[in-house]
């Protein structure tokens, strides 16, 4: 089974709770639009503090890409540390990089003050090299992480295949404050909790207008309106209507998942017996984890469309057995894919188009802990606990990127190409 949707977390997560359509006028201190990791988090800690937060999502809360991610809670970003700092600038980039740093503690302090069942595993990831290109990539990242107080271990082939369970691998990188999480029950999760504090969310409630008032904003859905004094933007590669340029700055990397049936015991015991989650240095990624039930979850670079999704199914049935020869004969079950959002310098976005109208994007595929966080930080400038030169980036215009729709056929085209080969990219 192949879905453009949730996938396996459509099946396993916990049901959603009802948040039917907005229908007639509304009032709030706060309007949130999207309900993913950014929306809900902001939504969470507002109405923590006693504001009244109306969000309004186009589907359902976790539809889109906090719905259908790997589900790995990752420390910082893509980017070395080094080139955090020397892209974001001395004053941002430090302050960048201790926030996301720190993010995933937040999203497991979340998961225990709200008793959000999403499957949290606290236990780190692996980050991990197949060849000398990708352990000189993982010794660099080490230095610099461990130069700035990051408790990251390189690890040796020996270390590694005991912590893998593979004998693929020549390196990895541990990262003892990372781990996984079960994606849409955590954005579930997030929803339900801002509900018990109060926020208010609404469902099947596309924003198809946004107009600025005398005192604040009104937001429109098909069926009704919200008059607000805030309104947080949080739709990231999905928004369309009413502020399209916020997507139109990233190019859409298509991200693929498949999953096995639950595995035996004995085998189950082989695999990443620590728990962790796992990916490799290769540009061309491939990403592989357990769920709580066992079943064996492998992903990389692709969509699963009419004429690439064999091939990608093909691939990833390969480059299983190639990472664990135990699970040959193993049939890849359910397919899902979601979009990744890349900006032009691998750093996320974060705009002020008009007096109380703030927007976040471009997480480049590390959505889960910086959305958590921003989301946060956002609900703080609402409140007027920060302001915008303390936050951990610029506020900068939205501009769109160079031949973005061509790029990201490229990008699919691409993966699709080297998947169907069998081989990878340089490792990063």
């Amino acid at each position: 089974m192949t879905s453009d949707g949730p996938g396996l977390w459509g099946v396993t997560a916990p049901p959603a709770p009802d948040c039917p359509p907005l229908s007639g006028a509304a009032k709030a201190d706060v309007a949130v639009i999207g309900a993913g990791y950014t929306g809900l988090s902001a939504a969470l800690h507002l109405a923590r503090a006693g504001v009244d937060v109306v969000v309004l999502e186009a589907a359902a809360p976790g539809a889109g890409g906090s719905g259908r991610n790997v589900g790995l809670v990752n420390a910082g970003l893509w980017l070395m540390p080094q080139d955090v700092i020397a892209r974001a600038g001395p004053q941002y980039g430090p302050r960048l990089l201790d926030c996301l740093g720190n993010a995933p503690a937040e999203v497991w302090q979340i998961v225990v003050e709200e008793a959000i069942s999403c499957e949290a595993m606290p236990v780190g990831t692996l980050h991990c090299a197949p060849d000398a290109a990708g352990i000189a990539a993982l010794r660099a990242r080490a230095a610099q992480w461990q130069s700035l107080g990051g408790a990251v271990t390189l690890l040796d082939a020996p270390e590694t295949a005991a912590r893998t369970g593979s004998t693929a691998f020549q390196a990895a990188l541990f990262d003892p404050r990372a781990g996984t999480i079960q994606p849409l029950a955590y954005a579930r999760g997030l929803a339900r909790a801002a509900m018990t504090h109060g926020a208010r969310i609404f469902g099947q409630s596309p924003v198809t207008g946004l107009r600025e008032r005398v005192q604040g904003w009104e937001v429109s859905t098909p069926q009704g309106q919200v008059q607000a004094r805030q309104v947080i933007l949080a739709t990231d590669t999905f928004t369309s209507a009413p502020r399209p340029e916020c997507a139109r700055e990233q190019v859409i990397l298509p991200y693929f998942n498949f999953a096995t049936d639950p595995l035996p015991p004995e085998l189950r015991a082989e695999i990443l017996p620590g728990g962790e989650g796992g990916w490799d240095t290769h540009k061309v990624l491939t990403s592989f984890r357990l769920d709580a039930a066992g079943r064996f979850i492998i992903g990389s670079v692709g969509q699963l469309g009419a004429l690439d999704g064999a091939v990608h199914r093909a691939w990833a049935t390969r480059q299983m057995v190639r990472l664990y020869p135990g699970l040959r004969g193993v049939a890849l079950q359910t397919g899902w894919w979601g979009r990744i959002g890349t900006t032009s310098d691998a750093l996320p976005r974060l705009h002020q188009p008009a007096q109380g109208l703030w927007s976040i994007s471009g997480y480049n595929g590390r959505g889960i802990a910086p959305g958590t966080v921003f989301g946060r930080l956002l609900a703080e400038l609402c409140l007027g606990q920060i302001s915008a030169d303390q936050m951990p980036l610029p506020v900068t215009p939205s501009s769109p990127a160079m031949l973005r729709g061509l790029r990201g056929l490229a990008l699919r085209g691409g993966s699709a190409a080297l998947h169907l080969i069998g081989a990878h990219g340089a490792s990063r």
